[in-house]
Formats: C-alpha cells, sequence, structure tokens
C-alpha cells in the first residue's frame, strides 16, 4: 500500500513541474525576452514554495520516527537552503 505522505509528496512534485513545463510552453509562446523573463520570475515563488510543503509534508509523515533534536536539525538546513536560494 502506498504511504499516504509519499503520495502527497510525489503529486505535489508533479503538479510543480507541470508548472514548470507550462511556463515554458508560455515562454515559447511569447516569443519576447522581457514577458519570458516575467514568467520566469513568478516560476522563482513556485520553487521555495513546493520545497517547503514537500518538506513540512514529509516530515509530519516521520514524526512519530524522530526524536525533537532531529526535526530542529531538519529544520535548520532546509531554513538553510532557503536562505541560499532566495538571498540576493
Amino acid at each position: 500500500m502506498l504511504n499516504k505522505a509519499v503520495a502527497a509528496m510525489a503529486s505535489l512534485r508533479l503538479v510543480s513541474g507541470s508548472i514548470e513545463i507550462m511556463a515554458a510552453l508560455l515562454m515559447l509562446r511569447l516569443n519576447q525576452v522581457d514577458k519570458a523573463l516575467a514568467v520566469n520570475s513568478a516560476l522563482a515563488l513556485v520553487g521555495p514554495i513546493v520545497l517547503l510543503t514537500t518538506t513540512a509534508i514529509g516530515l509530519i509523515g516521520l514524526s512519530d520516527k524522530l526524536s525533537p533534536s532531529r526535526m530542529l536539525w531538519i529544520g535548520t538546513g532546509v531554513a538553510c537552503l532557503l536562505i541560499g536560494v532566495l538571498k540576493k
């Protein structure tokens, strides 16, 4: 039987990938660098949101198997990733 947390994480990643493909097709259809850059900028929001959501789902799925200190370390790692990705 498929784990619910794994199914939710995979579904979210499939939706995210579909959004990326649709954005690429939209860029090709617009055929203008400035508009394609605007579409690409909007995608910059999707990635971190999907990362946070899938990580949260995974942590909830593991919450009964991990100690609070390990959960804190994982949360700190995700925060460091987001700071590194979003820092301008």
